[in-house]
């Protein structure tokens, strides 16, 4: 069984992942990317002690069994936990959130609520927060219905309308009335514990309903594809717009590699695919809330030169360092903090921008639709994109210790000047519609010369270079020239897309999944299927006209979901395991894209 059977709950503050049987094992708190006070996820297993700390559970003593779901179309979990004498018990956990006063009421706290539904079954609650990440266990205090967990720079406050003496003392009493128990700011409750609760409950869980029933759905997957979209919203910062890229950190690609970073920050390219798949589904929320993010981030960057990730209030500086109070999943550490990727140079994210804001411009649905400021501020990355387009980077995938001119990197730069141009002709700019459409088809024309290899008759992920004076270019088969086709740079149907297609499934495939690359990088060989990397094949396929082929695969992908239908960045193609940093919204925004692609319309469904 995998350690990454996990639900999720959120409200666009703050995120938690419980376990099979309602074990909160991570959450940070106040922040998605703050100290996890919650963070046993991190700190044990293979032959390591079970951690003391850092977890919140409701043990039901002798438990037998477990069964956990969402509430339809919503982000509240419940948990139903039976023992082996008849006994069985309700949990309910959720993050509040509605609207309040014309605003969006998403605290930071969360909700759990636990009923008796048969028999005489006796629980033990244990709240065991631990702080700065797991190195600090907090001193309690306790009020006539409260606990403080409290250290020297930070509070939690659980109320609760169960004895706090047993609380405190984890002692098992018999559920006979429902309780209920709100941890969160160190702030009085002004309304009974219990009220509060079901109040809040029936409001969230109306939010949730009503965001999915706004949701321009397709005809099959309808479940999977509302799992993902409620999914990517949790993975909001709304005060700001920010989108993480997961709600963990280290959680390695593989068992005991070195591939173990943090994921609790803003990829702009990240971002921008989450904006296009929720755009998809008629959720232009985002996109907007995200446009005010980035302008902010364009704004502050100078002449226009960009970082490829940002914190979520636009922090620039992510510098790396070790948690060495946590052991790391299943020991496997170390638990990083931060991401050196903040410092790398990244050219595709000038095209991600752009592509991200373009919608705005043409989408009268908007509150603030794109206007000439806006143009004016992209047109300064626009800039960035015709000078780098053919410079040495990182890439896409990060390495650490070498740089090339990356084909995927090159063609975001022209999708920069391409959906440029088109801003242009939409705000009848016919001056500027020429500047960038020539830009565009420059780099373009550069990219169709410099990345093709014809002895491999594909496409390859770097250039040619003036050091390699065969003319071939030094590029191997990567997994992200199948967006090449998507990015509207070439057609599905163009020979040298075939032949692309052709030589990453001999290339990368293994059974039903894809692999980003196999050639050996910074870190040796990759073990793990890249999740998002499958769905990019499956629509590639689709775009070809096989879709037959296409739609099982895309079925298959869906076993893949761990219980409650979520993915994580990465899949063993042996096992069917689930590693990488979770719940990845790459892999949530892939499941969408191919189930918007391959369903069947809703013309054709009666």
């Amino acid at each position: 069984m995998s350690d990454l059977n996990l639900a999720l709950i959120g409200n666009g503050s703050f995120t938690a992942l419980l376990d099979q049987r309602a074990r909160i094992v991570w959450s940070c708190l106040p922040r998605p990317d703050g100290d996890p006070v919650f963070c046993s996820l991190l700190n044990g297993g293979n032959g390591h002690a079970e951690p003391e700390s850092g977890f919140y559970e409701i043990e039901l003593l002798g438990c037998a069994g477990a069964d956990q779901r969402y509430l339809p179309n919503s982000a509240v979990v419940e948990t139903i936990l039976h023992d082996g004498n008849g006994s069985a018990i309700e949990i309910i956990d959720f993050a509040p959130r509605h609207r309040h006063h014309g605003r969006s009421y998403r605290p930071t706290t969360i909700i759990r609520q636990i009923r008796n539904l048969r028999g005489t079954p006796r629980i033990v609650i244990r709240v065991r927060p631990s702080f700065a990440y797991g190195s600090v266990t907090p001193t309690l205090t306790r009020g006539s219905n409260h606990i403080r967990y409290v250290s020297a720079d930070k509070v939690l406050r659980l109320t609760t309308d169960a004895p706090i003496a047993y609380v405190l003392d984890e002692t098992p009493f018999v559920l006979d009335d429902p309780v209920t128990l709100l941890l969160g700011p160190d702030e009085p409750l002004r309304a009974p514990v219990d009220e509060s609760g079901r109040n809040l409950l029936n409001l969230t869980r109306d939010y949730w309903r009503e965001f999915s029933r706004s949701l321009a759905l397709p005809f099959e997957w309808q479940e999977a594809v509302i799992r993902a979209a409620i999914t990517l919203k949790m993975c909001t910062f709304e005060e700001t717009g920010a989108v993480i890229a997961a709600v963990t950190t280290s959680i390695p690609e593989a068992p005991g590699t070195a591939r173990n970073w943090d994921y609790r920050f803003c990829w702009v390219r990240d971002a921008y695919f989450v904006i296009q798949a929720l755009n998809s589904l008629g959720a232009t929320t985002t996109m907007e809330d995200y446009l005010h993010y980035i302008t902010n981030i364009v704004a502050g960057a100078g002449k226009g030169a960009l970082q490829p990730v940002y914190g979520i209030a636009q922090e620039m500086k992510l510098v790396e360092r070790v948690a060495a109070g946590l052991a790391g999943y299943r020991g496997m550490g170390p638990v990083r903090i931060g991401n050196e990727a903040y410092a790398q140079i990244q050219n595709d994210s000038y095209g991600a921008v752009v592509l991200a804001s373009a919608q705005a411009f043409f989408d009268q649905r908007l509150v603030r639709p794109g206007g000439a400021d806006l143009f004016h501020r992209l047109e300064r990355l626009g800039e960035q994109a015709i000078l780098l387009y053919d410079k040495p980077d990182a890439g896409l995938w990060e390495l650490r210790t070498t740089e090339h001119i990356h084909t995927f990197s090159s063609v975001m730069c022209w999708a920069a000047c391409d959906r440029l141009a088109r801003i242009s002709v939409q705000l009848r700019l016919d001056e500027r519609a020429e500047y960038w459409s020539g830009h565009a088809e420059r780099i373009r024309e550069t990219v169709l010369s410099r990345a093709w290899n014809p002895e491999l008759n594909s496409f390859v992920d770097a250039y040619r270079t003036d050091d390699n004076p065969g003319g071939e270019p030094v590029g191997k088969i990567d997994a992200s020239l199948l967006l090449m086709h998507e990015l509207r740079f070439i057609k599905p149907h163009d020979p040298r897309f075939l032949g692309t297609l052709a030589a990453i499934e001999k290339t990368l495939k293994r059974g039903t999944m894809l692999y980003r690359y196999v050639h050996k990088d910074d870190f040796g060989y990759p073990e793990t299927a890249f999740t998002i990397c499958t769905f990019w094949y499956i629509d590639a396929l689709a775009a070809i006209g096989r879709k037959d082929e296409a739609r099982s695969l895309f079925e298959r992908m869906l076993t893949y979901r761990n219980h409650v239908g979520l993915l994580s960045e990465d899949i063993d193609p042996a096992t069917g395991e689930l590693w990488g940093n979770f719940p990845q919204t790459y892999s949530m925004v892939g499941l969408i894209n191919s189930a918007m692609r391959l369903s069947k319309p809703w013309e054709e469904a009666f």
